[in-house]
């Protein structure tokens, strides 16, 4: 099951990084890629920077377990557990996919607060303002749930925290002040990962926004 998931996991990295860079180059003229947002050590910085820790994390877990370094958990380490985690791994890549697609042009890893993309309201970005992350972190668990030892359960944890603040910290408030009352108007109605949940408050949504002014004009 660990060769499974570093299988699984070399699939997702060809198509979800690789292959739609790829794409997007041949489109546009460029990757896609923006890197990490922000100074060394802010909130955004960290956000991008443990997501790269988390990936490692994850693929190091298998390898550990593979070479015995590690043991899997006794709770998780059973057949059907392992099944279930093939399954949400292979659903995580095809959603994935999905959705990169749907964003078209738009489609980016990291922010560039000089570009304004189109806001993308169709498709999977109808039930959820973020399903790129909610594939990633479906994936993420199956991974998990099929080398389930310490250090994989710790880097899904990692991925959670580190795209909760992705999504917080960096996306949402870009959007907001590139958008405006469309993102105020979208983000009130597409709950942020599931469908129906994170819906922003008024008064959030406007820190933000002033926040991310601030940020913008300390930066110049």
């Amino acid at each position: 099951m660990v060769i499974a998931a570093l299988t699984l996991y070399f699939v997702f990295a060809v198509l979800g990084f690789g292959w739609r860079s790829w794409r997007q180059w041949r489109r546009t003229g460029s990757t896609g890629f923006r890197g990490i947002s922000g100074r060394l050590g802010s909130l955004e910085w960290m956000a991008g920077a443990g997501f790269i820790i988390a990936i490692v994390a994850g693929i190091a877990a298998a390898l550990l377990q593979l070479t015995r370094m590690v043991s899997p958990l006794g709770s998780l380490h059973t057949w059907w557990i392992q099944a279930l985690g093939v399954a949400l791994a292979l659903f995580g890549i095809a959603a994935t996919v999905y959705s990169q697609n749907g964003m078209g042009e738009s489609w980016r890893i990291g922010v560039d607060a000089s570009e304004t993309t189109t806001l993308v309201r169709h498709g999977a970005f109808s039930m959820v303002r973020n399903p790129i992350f909610t594939a990633m972190l479906v994936f993420a668990g199956g991974i998990a749930l099929m080398t389930p030892n310490i250090l994989a359960i710790a880097g899904f944890v990692l991925m959670l925290t580190t795209i909760e603040l992705q999504v917080r910290v960096v996306e949402e408030p870009y959007l907001l002040l590139v958008h405006g009352d469309d993102y105020r108007d979208y983000s009130g109605t597409v709950g942020r990962f599931i469908p129906g949940v994170g819906y922003p408050t008024a008064r959030n949504t406007d820190q933000a926004t002033v926040e991310r002014r601030n940020h913008a004009a300390t930066a110049d």
